[in-house]
């Protein structure tokens, strides 16, 4: 496991990062390290945007347009993202926000809701969703800011697959009741997990799903799980069988 600084405060800048070059942030970052952190001139933080890697900052200056920070050195390179993709019925609220939050956690590399026929969320708010993506990143650690999507329905997802990518269906009636089981084999290529909406799937999705060439329904367990709860669950078996963990 990387060597991680926890100490020194961690903050997502949407600009480009160079070695001895000044950044102006934006008021509402400025605020949050001068007023809630209350950090001062000369004390520094880590800085990452998702492409350039992990730098070492200092605070030069605390003016009303934005405090300034100097780029000194780079603390950790730019890491490749993950190669899973999180498919998955948008939640009300409060309860998308942890499943959001846990997928950047778990290492994924792109979120992408699906409307499907039980779903009861069809418009998501994206600059919410993108704030709790960063506040995961920031707070755990991780510099490969997954990608997230605009929500399309699920039906437009399967008729656009992508050739060589298998298909991870989370499915409680998947014959195979032991997902370890299910998953024994090592997955190569890009891979995607698809949880469903608390209703389930209606017969025409399944119909849909099972025609993908390379489609591995899976079980949770004897127990259903809230979908927030089945994405941690089913992200942390892939992740342990087919994904970084090893």
């Amino acid at each position: 496991m990387p060597d991680y600084d926890f100490r020194t405060p961690r903050l997502f800048v949407d600009q480009a990062i160079v070695i001895e070059t000044a950044l102006t942030l934006e008021r509402e970052q400025s605020h949050y390290l001068l007023h809630v952190l209350r950090l001062k001139p000369e004390d520094v933080v880590l800085i990452f945007n998702g492409k350039d890697g992990e730098f070492l900052a200092q605070i030069t200056e605390t003016g009303k347009k934005g405090a300034k920070l100097s780029v000194i050195r780079q603390t950790r390179p730019q890491t490749k993202p993950g190669r899973i993709e999180l498919l998955f019925a948008p939640l009300k609220q409060a309860r998308l926000d942890y499943l959001v939050q846990k997928a950047v956690e778990m290492g994924v590399s792109r979120i992408a809701p699906v409307i499907t026929k039980h779903t009861q969320v069809t418009r998501l708010n994206h600059d919410r969703l993108f704030a709790n993506m960063i506040e995961a990143a920031e707070q755990c650690g991780i510099i490969a800011v997954p990608e997230l999507l605009p929500e399309r329905k699920l039906e437009t997802a399967l008729d656009t697959w992508e050739a060589g990518r298998t298909l991870i269906f989370c499915d409680e009636r998947a014959e195979i009741t032991n997902p370890l089981a299910a998953l024994q084999k090592p997955l190569a290529g890009p891979l995607s997990l698809l949880i469903g909406p608390e209703g389930g799937f209606s017969t025409d999705e399944r119909q849909k799903i099972s025609k993908i060439q390379s489609v591995i329904p899976i079980s949770l367990g004897p127990r259903i799980l809230r979908a927030d709860t089945a994405v941690v669950a089913a992200l942390a078996l892939l992740q342990a069988t087919s994904g970084d963990f090893g």
